[in-house]
């Protein structure tokens, strides 16, 4: 077992005037009180200490200067003078994360303005790091020092993350096993991969917990049209919160037991669908959309990526493209009279019907023992897909819901994404 630190990138998301003031303030202080305990050359903690506790900083800030001005004169850095643009800095405990996944922007921050106030504001993360946002939120990485700065008019936050991460063995890609995972909304997951003789073996699905959460989400959705009705918007907030604690939970339990699978298979990869080439603005009906949209394909994605990880099992992606609709053993086009069934068409298959989320399990893990990624597709035309091109849902980074449960954080647009600018 070893330890991997990354900082990740947070960008706050229009603070309202108020907001954007209390930051300069938050930073104005910093700056002077930095400068101060620089100036009286304060070597220890102590010492700096003596000078920080006057300015209208938060402990978490104060804290973080005592630490890092003696580093400034002279214990590592040994500065001979200061610049104007230092970060605010807090120690591990000053910042606190709120997930809500079913907010157009979903991540929000509290960030300490002195000792008493904090400011809630909606934050976008990096998308390449979502998953280590997901690991800090669920508490399996460990919260480091973070560092408030703005450029160009915009915050951003930038927040050291630790984790533990298994020794990945030496095994080539070739000599791994791939296990197709398959997420979709009859199962929530399936898995499945073949043997040595090449036969699909030990296929598994959360069929189960697919019909929780689209329960779960069918009371959600009807409940809170009904409060929405009566203007019952603080009830709707509390109870879409208490709702989506609930569906979160089955999310970490099936994918911390996909990686249970995968550790159960001889020298694993994990294999998922790459969904960055699938537009989000697929059209298939109000009724689809709200269904495909809120599935949380993307947060799936993001917890089996760092809890496999922490466990040392490599995580792929391949073009999702047919995924379902190809026969595993012919490859032939076939179809789905229904949600659970594909129906190879070649007649000549041994296949005739066969699990559909197995099949597509398979076709996925194929994708990857075939050399075929995503990096590898060539790709004529690089003009947006027609609604249908590809056979997987959307994302689900944008979930339907209600828009801010936060009492002071700014309202949000529904049509924003997750990671708009």
């Amino acid at each position: 077992m070893g330890k991997l630190t990354k900082t990740l990138e947070l960008k706050l998301v229009d603070p309202n005037a108020h907001k954007r003031q209390k930051l300069r303030e938050t930073r104005d202080a910093y700056q002077q009180a930095l400068q101060e305990a620089f100036a009286a050359g304060c070597d220890t903690q102590s010492a700096a200490n003596d000078v920080v506790v006057e300015y209208d900083l938060s402990g978490y800030a104060k804290n973080a200067l005592k630490k890092y001005v003696p580093q400034l004169c002279g214990n590592s850095y040994d500065a001979d003078e200061l610049h104007d643009d230092h970060p605010v800095r807090f120690t591990n405990e000053g910042l606190q994360l709120d997930h809500q996944p079913q907010n157009a922007l979903e991540w929000y921050v509290k960030i300490p303005h002195h000792e008493d106030y904090h400011l809630w504001i909606p934050a976008q993360a990096n998308p390449d790091q979502r998953e280590w946002l997901e690991a800090l939120y669920a508490d399996d990485a460990e919260m480091g020092e973070s560092r408030l700065f703005e450029r160009d008019g915009t915050w951003y936050l930038h927040v050291t993350a630790t984790r533990d991460v298994e020794v990945q063995s030496e095994t080539s890609a070739d000599e791994r096993t791939p296990i197709g995972v398959d997420i979709g909304e009859a199962s929530l997951v399936t898995v499945c991969h073949r043997d040595e003789s090449g036969s699909p073996v030990r296929p598994h699905l959360w069929a189960d917990d697919g019909k929780a959460v689209r329960r779960l989400r069918k009371t959600y959705f009807t409940a809170t049209r009904r409060l929405q009705q009566r203007g019952s918007e603080r009830i709707v907030a509390s109870y879409g919160d208490a709702l989506w604690v609930q569906i979160d939970d089955v999310f970490h339990r099936v994918t911390r037991e996909v990686v249970e699978y995968a550790e159960s298979v001889e020298d694993p990869v994990l294999v998922l669908e790459d969904l960055t080439y699938i537009r989000e603005n697929m059209d298939y009906g109000a009724y689809m959309n709200r269904r495909l949209h809120g599935w949380g394909f993307a947060k799936l994605h993001a917890q089996i990526r760092y809890k496999a990880a922490e466990k040392g099992i490599p995580v792929e992606t391949v073009n999702p493209q047919n995924t379902s609709k190809a026969c595993h053993a012919c490859g032939e086009h076939g179809s789905r009279p229904r949600q659970a069934t594909f129906r190879c068409s070649n007649d000549g298959c041994w296949v005739a019907e066969y699990q559909a989320d197995v099949n597509g399990a398979i076709n996925i893990a194929d994708r990857y023992r075939s050399g075929e990624s995503h990096r590898q597709i060539d790709r004529e035309d690089d003009s947006p897909q027609k609604a249908g091109d590809d056979d997987s849902a959307t994302d689900g980074a944008c979930l339907t819901g209600p828009q801010d449960s936060h009492t002071d954080a700014e309202t949000q647009q529904v049509t924003r994404g997750t990671y708009a600018s």
